[in-house]
């Protein structure tokens, strides 16, 4: 969850005219050019008022610096207007200077003007343009005044013009300075302020930054000290144990070639503790390291890493025990139903009826007993690595149709037609003879517990790309993606209850187990409605059938077989 900051904690920021180097817009600026303005207008009436030979030019410029200051006037409180009020500032005076004598009239140190503007509104980025265009509108005047320009014919006006000018410019300056000044020193004040909360910040926080030279050397180190004391001037390397410098060494070089790395290690200063580093390359092949005590989590990792082990070895222990039961389970069960099958078969004379109808139960409910058994001791062999193939090579066709035919009865019952197509000539394998069957026999029990009666189960086996393929497809209810993504794992099953009551959940993990165990693998497809198909490949074909992959085969002809 992202914590948020109150006001009253937030970091204090640079304002972006501090920042930048220019003025807050405030109120002095604005006074400033209504005093300008207030000073052409009493100009420019002193001048109609004393008359002379220029006043009509003289009246004409003072006119225009009114008109151009009062623009400025109202552009001072836009402060992203600094080229047009330095263009308002610069044209006025300018005009007025020229049109009065020039340099040497009594306007003359007027073509200090955008100088004096620049310094009162604080825009020291602006301050550089403002002294070119002082600078050029002073040659300007002095070479209309050398040339004999526009005078002032008016005595009386020329000494009252000069000392307003002088007052205006010359106040205009010092005042600006004095802003300027006040300006910085708060920018001073304020960066020291900030600075300083970094600092402290800098050093409060949980972790260490460190400033890596690209030959490995500390230049600084900034946060709490997880790796020791002063660090400036240490090699990076050397922030570990001996025997983990190396690795040290290599995250170095790694975050140098590529950006970046992430590794722990036990620092020097504590051999106890454990440190988690980022390291990120920053400019001119520099590094930054990022230190955190990562000893909580290594903790909780070592801690998940146990229960894992042990989890793993309760798990094996229980596989082994199972694997090593199979004879104490097995034995007596099979004395039960032998000793079931005699009184079914009435060896040593007749049993009333209802003796007889409990034998065949005993014995029923015995076989279904023992194929869960068997299903149960399979896979925990298969789990403790205990279960060995015992390869014998066979015909593959006899393994299914002994399958088919054991499964008839039940297809039967169950009003599901069963059919197997099977090739006309003989397909060799070399595979253990007892998986395969366990194969057929678990996917063909599957189709034929999910397929409603009148539907259809077929059984193909054939060589195709040097592969035995065992191919059993139903016309059932099919299974949902979610199902599909399930089965094939150890005790997971699809259906409803009834169903899944029915079986273990290990007959098509036992399938799986037994192709992966021969090399193969079991493909399933299916859809809700539309049935389910599945192809359990195994690279067990003998000469001729064992053909590459892709190779042009010769199939043999497909034909049913016989099921009963």
């Amino acid at each position: 969850m992202r914590a948020r900051l109150r006001p009253d904690t937030q970091m204090d920021v640079l304002p972006d005219h501090i920042a930048h180097g220019s003025a807050a817009p405030s109120a002095e600026p604005f006074w400033w050019s209504a005093g300008w303005l207030s000073v052409v207008a009493g100009g420019c009436a002193f001048v109609l008022a004393s008359g002379g030979g220029s006043s009509a030019a003289t009246v004409l410029a003072l006119g225009g610096v009114a008109a151009l200051v009062d623009l400025g006037l109202i552009l001072t409180r836009r402060p992203s207007n600094d080229r047009l009020r330095l263009a308002a500032w610069t044209l006025g005076p300018g005009l007025a200077m020229l049109l009065s004598g020039g340099a040497l009239g009594p306007l003359g140190v007027w073509c200090l003007a955008p100088l004096a503007a620049s310094l009162m509104e604080g825009r020291t980025r602006s301050a550089a343009a403002a002294g070119a265009m002082a600078l050029a509108l002073m040659g300007l005047g002095l070479l209309v005044s050398l040339l004999g320009g526009p005078t002032l014919a008016s005595a009386p006006a020329a000494p009252i013009l000069e000392a307003v000018a002088l007052v205006s410019a010359v106040g205009g300056l010092a005042v600006g300075l004095v802003s300027l000044l006040r300006r910085q020193e708060t920018k001073a004040r304020m960066q020291a302020g900030t600075l300083a909360r970094l600092h402290r910040l800098m050093g409060e926080q949980p972790t260490q930054l460190l400033d890596i030279l690209p030959d490995g050397r500390i230049a600084g180190a900034y946060g709490r000290p997880l790796a020791g004391g002063n660090l400036a001037g240490r090699a990076f390397f050397d922030l570990g144990l001996p025997q983990g410098r190396h690795e040290l060494a290599r995250g170095f070089q790694v975050a140098l070639r590529e950006g970046q790395a992430d590794l722990g290690f036990a620092p020097a200063a504590n051999p106890e503790g454990w440190l988690e580093v980022r390291l990120r390359r920053g400019r001119s092949l520099r590094l930054v390291a990022i230190l955190a005590d990562g000893r909580a989590r290594r903790d909780q990792e070592v801690e998940l890493e146990a229960a894992r082990s042990e989890a793993e070895a309760q798990n094996t222990g229980k596989s082994r025990f199972l694997a090593n039961m199979s004879h104490e389970l097995r034995t007596p069960l099979n004395a039960i139903m032998g000793f079931s099958d005699i009184m079914r078969s009435r060896l040593f004379g007749p049993l009333p009826d209802r003796y007889g109808e409990y034998a065949e139960l005993i014995h029923e409910s015995g076989r279904h007993l023992l194929d869960l058994i068997n299903d149960v001791l399979d896979m925990s062999k298969i789990e403790a690595e205990r279960f060995e193939l015992s390869r014998e090579e066979f015909d593959g066709r006899e393994a299914v149709n002994a399958v088919l035919r054991l499964m008839r009865g039940q297809a039967d019952r169950a009003g599901v037609q069963l059919r197997g197509v099977l090739p006309r000539e003989p397909l060799e394998i070399d595979a253990d003879r007892r998986a395969l069957k366990q194969i057929a026999l678990n996917l063909v029990s599957n189709a034929l517990k999910f397929t409603p009666r009148n539907g259809a189960v077929t059984v193909g086996l054939q060589a195709a790309g040097g592969m035995m393929e065992l191919v059993v497809a139903d016309t059932g209810m099919g299974m949902s993606p979610e199902d599909l993504a399930r089965v094939g794992r150890p005790y997971e099953q699809a259906g409803d209850a009834e169903r899944r009551a029915a079986g273990t959940g290990l007959g098509l993990s036992l399938v799986r187990s037994f192709a992966e165990l021969h090399g193969g693998e079991m493909i399933m497809e299916s859809a809700v409605g539309e049935g389910t198909t599945v192809t359990v490949r195994m690279p067990v074909l003998l000469p001729p059938y064992a053909r590459p992959e892709g190779a042009q085969a010769s199939s043999p002809e497909l034909v049913e077989a016989p099921t009963a």
